[in-house]
């Protein structure tokens, strides 16, 4: 179900958007996992899991693309890994791809809210220190692929 916010010009709910991902992530780990198609994962999770105050679109957005784009992302990541992917915790491997989907694909959310969004799905979900291994990745990867958005954030004059 997805309620817009009146109070912003874009209409999106953060807190819709939040539960989204957060979905999304346990989605996407469930699909690494089975090796199962996608479609049928989302059917499945949406069959036993509560979507009622989620943004059912951003959440179809959103595991969609990971999988559409999977090896494409992968690809992206991978410089700014210090292992080969598949050897990445699968919650951080889920988290990774989806934020690295959100910064790729998705420049209508700002990076920051990829990357804090990421650290906290990671801080739930992952193991205890996960979080600061993908906020180390997606601050490097950010920059490369956000560089003049990083940059205003950051006070760069020059941008």
């Amino acid at each position: 179900m997805s309620h817009p916010d009146p109070r912003r010009p874009d209409g999106v709910n953060p807190q819709l958007r939040k539960r989204a991902r957060r979905r999304a992530v346990q989605a996407i780990y469930a699909w690494q996992l089975s090796g199962n198609d996608m479609a049928r994962v989302v059917k499945d999770f949406e069959h036993e899991q509560d979507m009622e105050e989620a943004d059912l679109p951003y959440f179809h957005a959103l595991t969609a693309g990971v999988a559409r784009e999977r090896a494409a992302l992968d690809e992206r990541l991978q410089a700014f890994l210090d292992r080969p992917i598949e050897l990445v915790d699968a919650i951080e491997r889920a988290v990774l791809r989806l934020a690295t989907f959100e910064l790729l694909h998705r420049p209508d959310v700002p990076y920051r809210v990829s990357l804090n969004e990421a650290i906290e799905l990671t801080k739930r979900f992952g193991a205890d220190q996960g979080h600061t291994y993908v906020n180390g990745v997606l601050d490097q990867a950010a920059r490369a692929w956000r560089p003049s958005e990083c940059a205003a954030r950051d006070g760069d004059p020059a941008s």
